[in-house]
């Protein structure tokens, strides 16, 4: 009782910083606890961390002072809140890199509003507690003895210990899979995979300072293995200009779909007919999101699993499609209507090869024609026409949408269709932007043919990250009729991929694929050969079914099996499945991931001719 009485503000901080991460993991964090061992961890593993963090104040110092101790509190309650909010629309957890790219996630703004909820006031309650107990009352506290210090520090560090070995021992690949957050915080507790994450950030710089030459041969030689197919349809865009359309956070379920009546996509459903429509293309961006996927599709390469490539590696070597089109003496320009710095896509676009970039700054943008991050999408098309008609021919041109951005809000005179009437309000939001986002491109393809650009030119339209986070998704299987379950999660994750050549029959193709395939598929169609451009996509037409989708947390898609949560179903039937049946396709997910992280964090491809 003594010692309690000693450490008093210290164990009381503990139990209740242990008590709401705890409640923030089971409800906020979807974490998926499959079995009792997984909720034994979820239970213990955050009480070492929090008892080495709080225990700072007497490990150095004999007198416990409370309003350190408070400081501390705020510290990790803020940690845990912020990941909370970060949760709550990307299904992820903060990292280190993130925090340097704060301002292009949004800042504080209506999309961070969006997600706070009333009850999020409850995870301060114990801070106030706290400061009217020991804080007010001016409690004074005796002062700590050596033993009783080393008996704390014991208990936090066997706490500490434990949770890492036995974490381990469940799962063998837990650091190895550091990508997985959802697995790692779920095994070594929230504070310890912060400290393991500001660990591995510190490391980074070191992985291109010790990378070589011999490096870079390995990763060429597994990418160099897999050879794609022929197919009829190689040089069939040969010499034609390219245009790629990002379509900011669309998902395919809105292709085809219809509310009250009306279609959401009228345009690109009547153009899907004319066109090669890739049905099950999946998101496969992580942090970066519309950069993640930019990155992708213009180097082959997988994007981080922390933060952004176009924040962090801009100084890297690329073997980028603009370099490989300029060799075709193709000119590259790319079209935004933010500010030039947003994700540092200035410097990045650089390095990638682009000619031309034009930003906020080559727009007329005023209050009335811009909304959410930057100027609506159909004044962005019309305004871009101008531009793009003095591009040298050939050119390759990306066009990054920006309207349909969550928190999807848009002016009663810009909405084209009524909102859906689901439970959840941002999916009924969402349905009015993607159908802004479908009249904006059906003005753009208008205008291109009075233009006279649009008979040689390729379209390459696509979405390019997820609109509906893990938050919001009971609202689109309400929409859609579905059952709630891991696998229509997973298969909403579907983003449409659709390649419109002038002149050339369309088709439906539903073989499954990622947007790390878009750049072999371009190609391919340009009859430009992909086999020394070094990339982990395939092309779309003839790609391996058997080969997984992988996903940057580590799960996959692949003909037969699918992989998520820590859990194996059959693809077809959708029935879960003995975890062995996905462990060659789980060797093959973390080869990639590995050697691609290699070559982005060692720089390897400036090793490589």
């Amino acid at each position: 009782m003594k010692l309690f009485k000693k450490l008093s503000p210290i164990l009381f901080a503990v139990i209740f910083i242990w008590i709401k991460t705890v409640i923030v993991s089971f409800i906020g964090f979807n974490l998926h606890p499959e079995n009792w061992t997984d909720i034994l961890f979820m239970l213990v593993s955050p009480i070492g961390s929090i008892m080495v963090i709080l225990g700072i104040h007497i490990y150095f110092k004999r007198k416990v002072k409370p309003a350190a101790i408070l400081v501390t509190m705020l510290i990790l309650t803020g940690i845990l809140f912020g990941d909370l909010l970060y949760y709550r629309f990307y299904t992820d957890f903060v990292t280190v890199p993130i925090l340097f790219q704060f301002k292009n996630v949004g800042g504080i703004g209506p999309s961070t509003l969006e997600l706070i909820s009333p009850w999020d006031i409850l995870l301060f309650a114990d801070l106030v507690v706290f400061w009217l107990f020991y804080i007010k009352r001016k409690s004074v506290h005796e002062q700590i003895t050596n033993k009783s210090r080393r008996l704390y520090a014991a208990v936090s560090v066997f706490f500490v210990l434990m949770t890492i070995i036995l974490g381990m021992v469940k799962v063998p690949h837990l650091f190895s899979e550091s990508y997985n957050r959802q697995q790692l915080v779920k095994h070594i507790g929230l504070y310890q995979y912060h400290l393991y994450d500001i660990g591995i950030a510190a490391s980074y710089p070191l992985n291109r300072a010790f990378a070589s030459a011999s490096d870079a041969e390995a990763s060429a030689e597994y990418v160099q293995s897999h050879e794609d197919k022929p197919s009829d349809y190689f040089g069939a865009a040969k010499g034609m200009n390219v245009v790629l359309i990002s379509m900011e956070s669309t998902q395919n379920f809105v292709i085809n779909q219809k509310v009250n009546g009306q279609e959401i996509t009228p345009f690109l459903n009547s153009l899907i007919k004319d066109s090669f429509y890739f049905s099950q293309v999946y998101d496969q961006t992580a942090q970066g999101k519309t950069s993640d996927s930019e990155f992708m599709i213009d180097t082959g390469l997988y994007p981080l699993s922390s933060g952004s490539a176009f924040v962090r590696k801009t100084e890297n070597a690329y073997r980028s499609l603009p370099h490989i089109l300029s060799d075709k003496d193709y000119y590259s320009a790319v079209f935004h209507g933010n500010e030039a710095s947003f994700w540092n896509r200035e410097a990045m676009y650089d390095s990638l090869g682009y000619n031309r970039y034009f930003s906020k700054a080559d727009y007329l943008v005023t209050d009335e024609n811009s909304v959410n991050y930057g100027i609506k999408d159909i004044p962005f098309f019309q305004q871009s026409i101008q531009h793009l008609e003095k591009l040298q021919n050939p050119f390759y041109a990306r066009f990054i949408t920006l309207t349909n951005h969550f928190p999807f809000l848009l002016e009663e005179e810009d909405q084209f269709i009524p909102e859906a009437s689901t439970s959840e309000m941002v999916v009924n939001r969402y349905v009015t932007t993607v159908r802004y986002q479908d009249e904006a491109i059906k003005t753009f393809f208008q205008d291109l043919k009075a233009s006279g650009l649009y008979e040689n030119t390729m379209f390459v339209l696509y979405g390019d990250h997820y609109g509906i986070s893990d938050k919001y998704e009971h609202g689109v299987l309400e929409l859609l009729g579905q059952e709630d379950t891991i696998v229509n999660r997973m298969k909403l994750q579907s983003v449409p991929l659709i390649i419109h050549v002038p002149g050339v029959e369309g088709k439906t193709f539903s073989n499954i694929g990622g947007e790390i395939d878009i750049r072999a598929t371009i190609l391919h169609l340009l009859g430009i050969s992909d086999e020394d451009n070094f990339s982990f996509g395939h092309n779309l037409f003839t790609r391996d079914p058997n080969h997984p989708v992988i996903f940057r947390d580590g799960s996959f898609i692949a003909k037969d099996y699918l992989y998520k949560a820590g859990k194996c179903f059959k693809s077809e039937s959708e029935a879960e499945t003995d975890i062995n049946s996905c462990e060659p396709l789980m060797d093959i997910s973390r080869k990639e991931l590995g050697l691609s992280d290699n070559i982005v964090h060692g720089d390897l491809m400036r090793f490589m001719e």
